[in-house]
């Protein structure tokens, strides 16, 4: 295979081109930032996804068998649907520069769990949507950007959950970073149902969706991850990792009234660690339909452990804090 990853230098990218080199494919990464490890650097061309004609060229003279869209805009933070142009008229210029590639059999596109707020429940169908935001909304359009394309390959439409591990940009702060001091407070009440993906699992089911006969994935969407579990479950193996002991469970409503803290000191510019975002995903199940992705490729072969022993590695290599 000949592979041309957009979004390489990401979260996620860095670790499926470990992967690919791995199995010795031949590898582009198409990225406007340079990569995180220098031995990735020989694979990377910079080029932004917006500017068409650059992309054209890059895939005109790399000539792909497969590509692997991840390249997007991933706050939450945006403001306008605009913020987020490289999810829809990127993805729109990927798939138009796939179309005039006659040599590429195959296309990942990396959507989002959140064309699905939390609460919504498990979708009816493929485009049943209640996105979360404007994330989640344009996310929303790719996937129809997808689907109207008329490409002449086979495509997949991934839609990546939490997914963590070695290298996430903000997995060293906020919760992880309060269970490590030992003031990270959870509560109380009945399960949430999370679902979450450890990044080596993630990469491994791409490859399985990439390698995979025509008529097992094509046209199909796949939830990347692990069998939903309870939140706490997950957290308590980091908690237990770091600090040797489980998460502390408080009265729900301590934890709210803490919320509405954070909410008022937010109006000052005042951060505050509970806030309503944070409370509504301490308290909200978010199952994703996981059943196909399993069904097909099987169970991913790191554990929960394997995972968070990888993960807590890479923390104490940042030293600080995280250094015992």
């Amino acid at each position: 295979m000949k592979i041309l990853c957009t979004g390489g230098s990401g979260f996620i990218g860095t670790h499926l081109m470990d992967q690919f080199l791995a199995n010795k494919n031949e590898l582009l990464n198409v990225d406007i930032k340079a990569p995180q490890k220098t031995d990735q650097f020989k694979y990377w061309v910079e080029c932004d996804i917006l500017d068409f004609e650059k992309l054209l060229l890059v895939f005109a003279e790399f000539q792909p068998t497969h590509v692997v869209h991840l390249a997007a805009s991933t706050s939450m933070e945006g403001k306008i649907i605009d913020d987020y142009r490289n999810n829809t008229e990127g993805t729109r210029n990927v798939l138009e520069a796939v179309k005039r590639t006659e040599s590429v059999k195959r296309i990942i596109v990396t959507s989002s769990q959140h064309v699905r707020k939390p609460g919504s429940g498990l979708p009816d169908s493929d485009v049943d949507f209640d996105p979360l935001g404007l994330y989640g909304a344009s996310k929303v359009i790719a996937e129809k950007i997808t689907r109207n394309a008329e490409l002449n390959c086979s495509w997949i439409i991934i839609r990546p959950t939490t997914i963590w591990g070695p290298y996430h940009p903000f997995l060293d702060s906020g919760v992880m970073q309060m269970i490590k001091r030992g003031i990270y407070f959870h509560p109380s009440g009945k399960p949430v149902i999370r679902s979450y993906g450890y990044v080596g699992n993630s990469v491994w089911q791409i490859e399985k969706i990439l390698l995979a006969p025509d008529h097992i994935v094509d046209k199909k969407i796949f939830y990347i991850g692990e069998i939903p579990i309870d939140q706490i479950d997950w957290l308590n193996a980091f908690s237990q990792a770091l600090i040797g002991k489980n998460i502390r469970i408080v009265p729900k409503f301590l934890i709210y009234a803490l919320t509405i803290v954070g909410d008022i000191l937010s109006l000052f510019k005042i951060k505050f660690p509970m806030y309503s975002e944070r409370y509504r995903n301490l308290t909200t199940s978010n199952p994703v339909p996981m059943g196909l992705t399993i069904d097909t490729f099987g169970q991913p072969p790191y554990s929960l452990q394997d995972g968070v022993s990888e993960t807590v590695s890479w923390l104490r290599s940042k030293g600080g804090i995280w250094k015992t």
